[in-house]
């Protein structure tokens, strides 16, 4: 099964209101990101504390001989009712969220939303940062088990086009090393100090109302195993010599609401964030140009020609 765990960088929003029109069309409104995001956390948290995963599987002095390095998530009932809770091990981080980025014209503030993450194997190598490009193997699901996309080979994932807690999860791993990859033979391998985590997000920061997948129900708090190999450090998405974590111009983690040209765009055209632009000011000039030297070297700090503050490759009266 693969179901993109890819968000498309534009959408086109039906809504429906609970008062029929003319055309006998039901129309429902979206819920507030305000009313959703403490009734996911509340969900979340009581999935957290009534479920467990195999940690005594990871434990080296008592690690089962052949043990596939399988992440399994159970009820705390029965036998295992003594077993340490998901909760126990779980880590969070802060989110905020603007209704604009889900595409919703509610005006909201932004709200705040809890990532949840969980550290199952510390990685041997480096972590990635949120706009990276990473290695990965993966497995989604809802809370209840219901499996919505997986890739059980390692494949590339840019993570500032996945949705937005798994892009800000991921970044709480640690990759593993490129000395440390085994060839199986079979045309697979392994990455023997990998990372491995538990990421468990709520609707606003995964697919919200806007899902493309039957599979994945409106508002659903979504958990994501994740074995992280390895990533590209400084990963520059469309190659104008600006690394894509650089292009998140305020600094709120997520990328795709940074696009300096974006009123020059056209009302149709799609979207092109910083990250995914090689003229980010959209003056005709490619931004790699206009932080190059005649030799084809990247200057830094960048070039302000004007001396207005803005680098002359987001500035469109400098080229």
């Amino acid at each position: 099964m693969k179901y993109r765990i890819l968000v498309s960088l534009i959408f086109v929003a039906v809504v429906f209101s609970c008062k029929k029109d003319d055309d006998g069309i039901v129309e429902v409104p979206p819920s507030l990101l305000s009313d959703v995001a403490p009734e996911d956390d509340a969900t979340i948290k009581e999935f957290l504390n009534t479920h467990f995963y195999n940690y005594e599987d990871f434990d080296e002095l008592t690690m089962p001989e052949g043990f596939d390095y399988k992440i399994v998530i159970d009820t705390l009932a029965g036998d295992n009712a003594g077993k340490r809770s998901l909760m126990e091990d779980a880590q969070s981080v802060k989110i905020k969220v603007n209704s604009d980025y889900l595409g919703l014209s509610a005006g909201e503030e932004d709200i705040e939303h809890t990532l949840y993450y969980i550290v199952v194997r510390p990685g041997g190598g480096g972590s990635p940062t949120y706009a990276d490009s990473t290695l990965v193997r993966y497995q989604g699901s809802l809370l209840n088990g219901k499996l919505f996309d997986e890739s059980q080979d390692f494949v590339w994932q840019e993570l500032p086009v996945t949705v937005r807690g798994y892009a800000n999860g991921v970044a709480k791993l640690n990759a593993g090393t490129e000395d440390q990859i085994v060839e199986n033979g079979d045309g697979t391998y392994d990455i023997m100090n990998s990372g491995m985590g538990i990421l468990v997000m709520p609707s606003g920061l995964a697919y919200f109302n806007r899902s493309d997948s039957s599979l994945i129900p409106s508002y659903s708090p979504i958990l994501f195993k994740v074995e992280l190999g390895l990533y590209v450090e400084d990963t520059d998405r469309d190659n104008d010599g600006i690394p894509s974590i650089e292009e998140d111009l305020n600094g709120n983690g997520y990328l795709n609401d940074d696009n300096t040209d974006a009123k020059d765009e056209g009302r149709f055209a799609v979207p092109a964030p910083n990250f995914n632009d090689a003229d980010d000011d959209g003056d005709g000039v490619s931004t790699r140009r206009e932080i190059s030297d005649g030799n084809g070297n990247i200057i830094k700090p960048y070039p302000d020609k004007d001396g207005d503050g803005v680098p002359d490759y987001l500035d469109p009266d400098t080229n």
